[in-house]
């Protein structure tokens, strides 16, 4: 972990870099800056995988074991903005990402939509080629398309101490939201002067509702541009694609599962143990195999949420994967 201030490097069309020692763990509106810029200004920051680097292209099953969740989540920054003040809004044009080439998905015990179903830990190691960004094999079967996207990104709260990274909050922080990638405009609530921006947990690929917990959890390379809108008064964050987000993964059509009942949360978990089910049987994957698989490429969906006392809630697997 590192609050000490860092002299910007590599003064490139990006105009400032960020290392990736320059670090913090949790949001906390003391931490010292590691750079101040002017609106306008765009910045390249080095991620850390959300391992904190405990796990490498060669990692194995004892590693995952071995976690230290103190190390966990750790995100890059922070960045003061100057003339930033609680109640603006900060504009983050996700410029574009440099990948690594190599990822992690793991069920983490503890962790997840159905922590209480898959109890064993497992760990998938992924390698992808991170100048085409190819479809990534998957051991077991099947091919997830690609889609670098930051998992952490977000601003200081005005609330004094240190704040977990891993929840998402009001100004933003572990969103997880796949459409946060290059193209996309984001505006975060501003709750402390300069804005204190970090980022990190970036990944490779994600389904909607990342459901076991983890995505293809890849470190990256992330340039963005910051403005200011002065007086949004946001009540949360929001943002803008630049164009379509589900057209890739289209082309073959989707295999859905459904939950069916008065509780959104149960109705979710039923839908992707659905998922599973249908997966293992038809293509003779172990359960958490395709719990994993369903992380990083299938979606969850509230299709109905007005016929009450139930809502439905489906489970979109792209066929495309294991075509």
């Amino acid at each position: 972990m590192s609050n000490n201030p860092a002299s910007p490097s590599g003064h490139a069309r990006h105009g400032h870099t960020i290392h990736r020692h320059c670090h913090h763990h949790g949001w906390d509106n003391t931490n010292a800056p590691v750079l101040t810029i002017a609106p306008g200004e765009t910045v390249e920051f080095e991620t850390v995988d959300s391992s904190g680097a405990q796990l490498g292209p060669d990692s194995g099953l004892d590693d995952l074991l071995k976690l230290d969740f103190g190390k966990v989540n750790p995100v890059t920054g922070p960045v003061l903005v100057d003339g930033a003040e609680p109640g603006d809004a900060l504009k983050v044009t996700l410029v574009s990402f440099k990948p690594s080439g190599w990822g992690w998905t793991a069920n983490i015990p503890g962790f997840g939509l159905l922590a209480d179903q898959f109890k064993d830990p497992a760990l998938h190691i992924w390698k992808y080629d991170p100048g085409t960004l190819a479809p990534a094999l998957y051991g077991p079967g099947g091919r997830v398309p690609l889609k670098p996207f930051t998992g952490t990104i977000g601003l200081a709260p005005a609330e004094p101490g240190l704040h977990s990274v891993v929840p998402p909050r009001r100004v933003g922080g572990n969103l997880d939201v796949r459409d946060l990638c290059a193209g996309t405009e984001l505006y975060l609530p501003v709750e402390v002067a300069g804005a204190l921006f970090s980022v990190g947990d970036t990944h490779a690929a994600q389904g909607d509702g990342e459901v076991c917990g983890t995505a293809i959890e890849s470190p990256m390379d992330v340039t963005l541009k910051f403005e200011l809108v002065k007086g949004a008064n946001l009540a949360f964050p929001r943002f803008r694609t630049s164009g379509p987000v589900t057209r890739h993964l289209d082309a073959e059509g989707y295999e859905v599962t459904t939950g069916v009942g008065p509780d959104l949360m149960e109705g979710a978990r039923a839908a992707v143990s659905g998922m599973i089910d249908l997966l293992s049987a038809r293509h003779g994957l172990s359960a958490v195999d395709a719990y994993m698989l369903c992380s990083v490429c299938g979606d969850l969906r509230v299709s109905e949420i007005v016929d009450m006392p139930n809502w439905v809630v489906s489970f979109y697997f792209p066929r495309v994967v294991l075509s």
